[in-house]
């Protein structure tokens, strides 16, 4: 899912080219961002636009040659003359006045060309791994080498316009694994691979062709010397794209600010891009006086705040988060909490009366984003968490503002994984002290998955150990909820730790945490009186969490209900949809209830006789502290339910495992039936989570 969506697209036609435009934001100031090599299109710059744009008019647009813009099939159209003048002709179309531009790679040339020879035009220049007019490139970069005929086509050998007529795609990939030469770059790379391969061979040989030949402007180091407006650039000292001493070159004669990133390769705002634009920030801060928000926000009494991360998957952990932080405010009376969250979550935040912080509104949806990613119960999880970074880099961002205008003491973040992840990687952003909570540590492959995919986990999780042996002081407390025993007796992946040997050095352990222990709901029979529940029904609770995701879970249920009724006359259904499921939309039968949105549900978990649930851990824990019968259907190849939370169930000897794709409806009727009559010997779950987690959480404040 995008981030954000623009509010205005459209095309310009410029000698009869059409270049696709989009336009994010209304912001007072423009930040425009030229486009890069044709190899790749707007896309290259996603972690950027949808931050920016919540303050910045941003306007980019797709190099002729890529994306939705045409390619023409002449070869003078690609000339360097023709880009820039495309680049000022969609400035003039957008209305785009003097404008930041920010250029990676070759839109740094473009963004130089634009500042020297037109400086009316151009307020700063932010340079991301620029190429340049002037300064050394490497030997492949030739007109001999790329011309040249080859014998074999290997490594940079495949830089060459013979070979891209035959095997475009194998440079392709090439190339891009050269951009992102770092370690654990695989989502980068499959992006890149994904953008380039919009293009072709032939197209991409013309730009080149053309650039070979002398341009009509001048772009010699003079224009370097010309340009006057304020400079950043950044540039990693291991770019295999442009050279490194390029940029320092670029940096001395227009008197730019040069920010290396060690061991950084080419393309430093799609790999790096917590610290780009926090880099980003700071130069527009120092330079033209625009701050990010709360930037400079005065320090106040020392008050003793907190920031809480809850995460948006579900109410599970809303419900748990309350209750720790109620806890805590029994440690420390005075604590204000201020909470970063998402809908659903909001909505149990403000039922409880807590205070959400306003940042909150300018967050991206991470359920949207799960939803979108769902099919018919199913859940590629690791996949949808990859494929969710552009949502994460924003959030982020959101957060570090949040940060910077609270002054807060602490942040407490129950599984806000782009946290955990920017923070370690640049720990030279954290702003505050850092609790860690999760209730699962380790990407696991389904086995659908093969063996490319047992690969991205192992290395997901390296990055995730790495992190942390590098950087053991990020995280100030790490707890894990639950208890040693309930961690999956797998390992990380190849050449990598058990995940029981690792967690216990990394993680405290609070026990289980819930939002309220059964045990302080009053008796059984006096709490089903309370929720209207009569004596002699036989109530069935169905619930699917706080996505969308469970509609086909719910859908299939309901339409057991009849069968299981025509055997059990006193069973009561009631459907708990959740507040992004229509309950309209799901067509129950006579007989069977549908609520929305139920603040109290874990309430009603321990009072019916018996509950269908999709698999999530909370919902799953909550009916086991009860003693409830339940029956759940983790969603296919969810590697945390389908592992995390199944391991965990079988040590408590909790619930029965269905899958949905082999039960029907006459199926799940007779295991309804089944668990009504016998009886559940789940292990106790304790009580004291919240308050132990609380107690870890008081000596960081």
């Amino acid at each position: 899912m995008r981030a954000k969506l623009p509010d205005t697209e459209g095309f310009i036609e410029r000698e009869g080219v059409k270049l696709f435009y989009e336009i994010y934001g209304d912001g007072p100031e423009t930040m425009f961002f030229p486009p890069t090599w044709a190899i790749v299109h707007s896309r290259i710059y996603k972690a950027q636009l949808p931050y920016f744009s919540e303050r910045f008019r941003c306007i980019t647009f797709d190099g002729r040659g890529n994306g939705k813009s045409d390619r023409p099939a002449d070869v003078a159209a690609y000339s360097l003359d023709n880009y820039v003048d495309d680049v000022l002709a969609v400035m003039d179309a957008t209305n785009a006045g003097k404008s930041i531009l920010v250029g990676l790679s070759f839109a740094g040339t473009l963004a130089c060309i634009v500042a020297a020879h037109h400086p009316e035009r151009v307020k700063a220049a932010i340079l991301a791994g620029t190429s340049a007019t002037i300064g050394p490139v490497y030997p492949y970069q030739t007109q001999e080498h790329f011309y040249a005929k080859q014998k074999s086509f290997e490594g940079w050998n495949t830089y060459n316009r013979d070979y891209w007529e035959v095997n475009y795609p194998h440079f392709a990939e090439h190339f891009v694994r050269n951009i992102f030469s770092e370690p654990h770059s695989t989502k980068q790379i499959e992006d890149g691979i994904s953008w380039a391969n919009e293009t072709t061979g032939p197209v991409l040989a013309m730009t080149v062709d053309e650039r070979f030949d002398k341009p009509g402007l001048d772009v010699s180091e003079a224009m370097y010397r010309k340009i006057t407006c304020p400079v950043l650039i950044i540039h990693g000292d291991n770019d295999q794209i442009v050279p490194y001493a390029r940029a320092q070159l670029v940096a001395e004669i227009t008197g730019a600010e040069l920010v290396t990133i060690p061991g950084g390769g080419h393309n430093p705002l799609g790999r790096y891009p917590a610290k780009s634009n926090d880099l980003i920030n700071d130069f527009l801060d120092r330079r033209l006086g625009l701050a990010a928000p709360g930037r400079h926000a005065p320090r106040k009494a020392k008050t003793k705040k907190a920031l809480y991360l809850s995460s948006p998957i579900g109410l599970g952990h809303g419900r748990r988060d309350i209750a720790i932080t109620r806890e805590l405010r029994k440690l420390h009376p005075g604590l204000e909490v201020d909470w970063l969250a998402q809908d659903p979550v909001t909505r149990l935040l403000e039922a409880s009366g807590e205070r959400v912080h306003p940042l909150s509104a300018r967050l991206a949806s991470e359920t949207r984003h799960i939803e979108l990613e769902s099919g018919e119960h199913e859940l590629h999880c690791f996949q949808a968490i990859r494929r969710m970074d552009e949502v994460l880099i924003k959030n982020f961002m959101i957060f570090q503002d949040a940060v910077d205008a609270g002054d807060y003491d602490l942040v407490i973040a129950d599984e806000a994984w782009d946290i955990d992840h920017y923070w370690h990687e640049h720990p030279e952003l954290k702003r505050a002290g850092l609790a860690w909570f999760t209730d699962f540590v380790g990407y696991v492959p389904m086995p659908s998955g093969g063996e490319h995919e047992a690969f991205l986990t192992s290395d997901y999780n390296a990055e995730m150990i790495g992190h942390i042996e590098q950087h053991p002081g990020v995280r100030d407390r790490a707890i894990f909820v639950g208890n040693p025993e309930d961690i999956v007796p797998l390992s990380f992946g190849k050449d990598l730790p058990g995940m029981r040997d690792w967690v216990p050095q990394h993680f405290d352990f609070a026990g289980y945490i819930i939002g309220e222990h059964p045990h302080t709901f009053g008796s059984r029979a006096d709490l089903r009186q309370s929720l209207g529940y009569r004596p002699d029904e036989r109530v069935c609770i169905v619930t699917v969490g706080g996505s969308g995701v469970g509609a086909h879970l719910i859908r299939r249920i309901i339409q057991s209900y009849p069968l299981a009724r025509a055997r059990l006359p006193e069973l009561r259904m009631i459907v708990v949809a959740g507040p992004r499921i229509d309950p309209a939309s799901l067509n129950a039968p006579a007989g069977v209830e549908v609520r929305a949105f139920v603040p109290n549900l874990d309430r009603h978990l321990a009072a019916c006789d018996l509950a269908l649930v999709q698999g999530g851990l909370t919902t799953c824990m909550e009916l086991t502290a009860a003693g409830t019968p339940f029956i759940y259907f983790p969603l296919k190849n969810h590697f945390e339910q389908n592992f995390h939370v199944a391991h965990r169930l079988d040590r408590y000897g909790a619930g029965q495992r269905m899958e949905f794709a082999t039960s029907t409806p006459e199926m799940i009727a007779e295991a309804m039936v089944d668990a009504l009559k016998v009886p559940t010997h789940f292990k106790p779950v304790e009580a004291d989570g919240a308050a132990r987690a609380a107690r870890m959480l008081a000596d960081l404040i």
